[in-house]
């Protein structure tokens, strides 16, 4: 098991390094020539959903619901379908095009399949002396990616137990802690002690800013979990008439037409809604930018477009950046206070809303901006955006669209056992 975590740790360091050549590469192609992004987008789009349907099926998407639904079955073969080596390697590689391409996607669910599928993989192979069940290593795996992918070691723990166990019990303490510990060191020893967001020295007291932290809750509650609905019902149902009739018919087509208007949204704003947002962000955290009123909105279409193409990648950062842009809008409201603790509080209440994980959300963006200062107004603005979120979805995002990922490959395996009934025949 402390291989496995090592490996998980390694693969999280390869993947944040591939994916930041991705972004970075992406930027110097469209430098001095955006209207590139109007071919490579659609191809690319188009060229990673057909390898995706073709050779990965169970790597579109986030990859955090096919940790999920993985972990809640008990059928092994379910398991491999959505948790394998090859499938990982997949994800990474699949993921970088993305961010080649300019889709507006995140490694951090990515990372959480990947470090779930090398868990399973390799952790369980010895069942008779194992350290802890199939479902432990999963969840452990889960973390461990978390933790690795942003630095964020107490994060990644509190993923596990509150996202990726939710209300089920879950006892391999010590299977999970073996993970995030050896994961985390892994990634300490090559990209060192950093911070994703860097360091800020922001501070607001609940007394002075109680209404902040309450608009900033109920604001970011009512988008999130409205986005959130949004996204399942796409999920379930796609388009509806004609629309959706096409797009099922043409999932490659679908997506190169995505990947056109993740290109004309980037022509539109400047590059903005490239990528992950995590340098916008960090700029308007660090006072050497201002995020534009609109960048919330275009980054939250530019979300929808990747998650509708099916390609794989995540949504963990572009969320946080759509809950920073929301933060900065709202600031304009309250001249008195800091306009960075907007970003900060509005990071924590999107997120929260879209994953209704209060302890979580608060405990990453902590850690993300080495803040300890702003722990009270992160927790009351999760708490309040949590409350709002449950009153308004009753299933949160990431186990809705497990449900999704466990009926698929349950229909996928009986496809497979049809085709193998029907061979002799033929």
């Amino acid at each position: 098991m402390v291989l496995a975590a090592c490996l998980v740790g390694l693969l999280s360091v390869g993947f944040a390094l591939a994916a930041e050549w991705a972004i970075a590469y992406h930027s110097s192609l469209l430098a001095g020539r955006p209207w590139l992004g109007l071919v490579l987008s659609p191809l690319g789009f188009a060229a990673i959903a057909w390898i995706t349907l073709r050779f990965f099926p169970f790597a579109a998407g986030s990859g955090i619901p096919q940790s999920i639904a993985a972990s809640l079955s008990t059928d092994g073969r379910l398991r491999r379908t959505l948790l394998s080596i090859p499938l990982a390697l997949g994800k990474i590689v699949l993921t970088a095009l993305g961010l080649l391409c300019g889709a507006s996607i995140g490694r951090e669910g990515p990372t959480v399949q990947v470090a779930s599928s090398l868990m399973y993989a390799l952790a369980g192979k010895r069942k008779r002396r194992r350290l802890a069940s199939s479902q432990a290593l999963i969840v452990a795996g889960g973390g461990a990616g978390v933790a690795a992918a942003f630095n964020t070691p107490l994060g990644g723990i509190l993923f596990a137990i509150e996202e990726m166990s939710h209300r089920r019990a879950f006892q391999a303490n010590g299977t999970l802690l073996t993970a995030v510990i050896f994961s985390g060191i892994v990634s300490l020893l090559l990209l060192g002690n950093y911070t994703y967001f860097g360091r800020t020295d922001l501070a607001m007291g609940l007394a002075d800013g109680g209404k902040v932290v309450l608009t900033m809750g109920l604001a970011c509650g009512v988008l999130g979990s409205l986005y959130a609905r949004a996204l399942i019902a796409l999920s379930h149902h796609g388009f509806p008439g004609r629309a959706g009739q096409w797009a099922r018919r043409h999932p490659v087509g679908l997506a190169a037409l995505c990947g056109l208007a993740t290109a004309v949204l980037g022509l539109l704003t400047g590059g903005d809604t490239y990528g992950t947002g995590y340098q916008q962000v960090k700029s308007a955290l660090e006072g050497e930018g201002v995020l534009p009123w609109y960048f919330f909105l275009a980054k939250m279409a530019a979300i929808t477009l990747a998650f509708v193409s099916r390609i794989p990648g995540g949504m963990f950062a572009p969320a946080l950046a759509v809950g920073a842009g929301l933060g900065s809008l709202l600031s304009a409201a309250f001249p008195g206070q800091a306009p960075n603790v907007f970003l900060v509080l509005g990071m924590v209440g999107f997120l929260c809303a879209m994953t209704q994980t209060p302890i979580t959300a608060f405990v990453i963006v902590m850690e993300m901006t080495a803040n300890h200062e702003m722990l009270l107004p992160l927790m009351t603005t999760s708490l309040i955006a949590f409350a709002v979120s449950r009153t308004l979805v009753r299933t949160p995002l990431y186990h809705a669209l497990a449900r999704d990922a466990l009926r698929a490959a349950s229909e996928h395996l009986k496809r497979q056992k049809q085709a193998r009934g029907a061979a002799p025949e033929a």
